[in-house]
Parts: structure tokens; sequence; C-alpha cells
């Protein structure tokens, strides 16, 4: 499996912060994304949130649309967290 920072994904904490501060749980963010046609369930979410799971792209661009976040802060927090880890 291919790895960012020794993770299989680099959202994994971003996700769970963000989850948590629009108040959703893991079975309703899935139920949120499922309005979009992507279909997660909570152990999926829990595995991506402590970098235990790859995210595609498209599940990329779902997460920041249901818990709307833009992709370019994202980017930002994600190079920023990238930044912390070599410090």
């Amino acid at each position: 499996m291919k790895k960012y920072n020794n993770k299989p994904n680099a959202i994994g904490k971003i996700l769970c912060q963000e989850r948590k501060k629009k108040g959703y749980s893991k079975t309703a963010l899935c139920r949120k994304l499922e309005l979009l046609g992507i279909e997660f369930d909570r152990n999926e979410i829990y595995r991506i949130e402590n970098f235990r799971m790859s995210v595609k792209d498209f599940e990329l661009i779902a997460f920041a649309t249901v818990l709307d976040l833009d992709m370019n802060k994202l980017k930002e927090i994600i190079l920023q967290d990238e930044y912390n880890d070599m410090i």
C-alpha cells in the first residue's frame, strides 16, 4: 500500500476533528455521504480516522463537500500537519 508520511491517508485527524465540530457521529457522516452516492460504514470511518485505511480522490471530495471544507484550506491543513510532524 502506498503511504503519505508513513500513513495510508493524509486526512484522518482532520476528518475526525471536522466531523466532531459539525456534531456528526460516524453513522451520521455515512448517511450524508450516501446522499452523494458514496457508501461507507462507521467502521470504515473509524479506520480512516485512525490511519488504517486509504482514501480515494472522489471520497476526499465527498468528505470535503459533506463537511463543508474548502479544498485549498484542506491542503493547507495537511501541509501544516506535515510540517509540524517534522519538527
